[in-house]
């Protein structure tokens, strides 16, 4: 089995068809334009507007793409709780529309989701086939997402999610690197266990997967829902301790980390206790692993120091 991480850097065809890669400015489409060489197209708003329909079409027809990767999506989980029309519109909606274009080109739409559309409650890593039961707004309007852009495809894959960071833009690790130069002691949740990913990780399998499709040639049974994480689990606390720790050896004093419970960090919108995803359907149907989050935290804070 291939692993993600011993991947050559090329991993399309150069010789293929534009990739329509949206969210611009994103972590996952930074991480795409940077390893998926010239084929990768990434546009974002005003562009492609999830708000503005009439853009899509027009994107489409300018960019007349062989697949779509959208990495585009409202994340701001507790904020979609007083948006929902919005969050709706940028996770579901707009998708959707994008997933029925694909549909009339007859070529493969890529899409990101969550591991918010599950409770939480399992007490196991979940499997695709597991139920749904989404508790925010965020949560809902992903597996909205999920169901329509379906629907909409027959060609429509789906790739589910969680904790994704990177060297670029907002996430936990950027935050707790600035938070930690700042404070000698932090508090972090320490009851929530998942699966950090690597956006960089994460833009590689998919590239894989568009790669395999490429080479062998579409078969209906890809279509479908796939989780996409980085191996291994660990807690908010645990990602903390891992970045601080690797931060130390970049001269960044190691401040003290103390556990918390979720209720003593009230947040609007409702966190899974649990959201762990097992990859295997990933791994059997592609080939492809990703790397194990800890090696992944590693390279990310290198990555981040070497920026500075």
């Amino acid at each position: 089995m291939s692993k993600t991480q011993h991947l050559p850097a090329a991993i399309l065809a150069p010789n293929g068809g534009p990739i329509l890669v949206t969210g611009q400015h994103g972590q996952l489409a930074t991480a795409l334009r940077a390893l998926g060489g010239p084929r990768i197209q990434c546009i974002g708003r005003p562009e492609l507007d999830f708000d503005a329909p009439d853009t899509l079409q027009k994107t489409f027809d300018a960019i007349k793409p062989s697949a779509i990767i959208n990495a585009a999506a409202w994340t701001a989980v507790d904020l979609a709780e007083s948006e929902e029309a919005a969050a709706t519109r940028a996770n579901a909606t707009g998708p959707a529309e994008l997933a029925r274009l694909c549909a009339a080109a007859d070529i493969p739409f890529l899409h990101v989701s969550t591991d918010y559309v599950f409770a939480g409650d399992k007490g196991a890593p979940y499997v695709e086939t597991d139920p749904i039961s989404p508790q925010t707004v965020y949560g809902r309007s992903k597996a909205m997402g999920e169901a329509l852009t379906l629907a909409a495809n027959p060609k429509t894959l789906i790739f589910r999610t969680a904790w994704v960071y990177s060297a670029h833009g907002k996430n936990f690790v950027r935050t707790m690197l600035n938070a930690g130069a700042k404070n000698p002691a932090l508090k972090v949740v320490g009851d929530q266990k998942g699966n950090p990913t690597s956006a960089d990780d994460l833009a590689r399998a998919l590239l894989e997967v568009l790669a395999y499709i490429e080479n062998n040639g579409w078969q209906d049974a890809f279509a479908g829902i796939y989780h996409a994480c980085g191996t291994g689990e660990t807690t908010w606390h645990g990602l903390a301790v891992a970045t601080l720790q690797e931060a130390t050896h970049h001269g960044q004093a190691m401040p003290d980390i103390t556990a918390i419970a979720t209720q003593d960090w009230p947040t609007p919108a409702k966190r899974p206790a649990d959201s762990r995803m097992d990859t295997s359907k990933l791994a059997r149907t592609f080939g492809v692993t990703l790397p194990h989050w800890g090696d992944s935290v590693k390279r990310t804070v290198r990555d981040i120091f070497n920026q500075r």
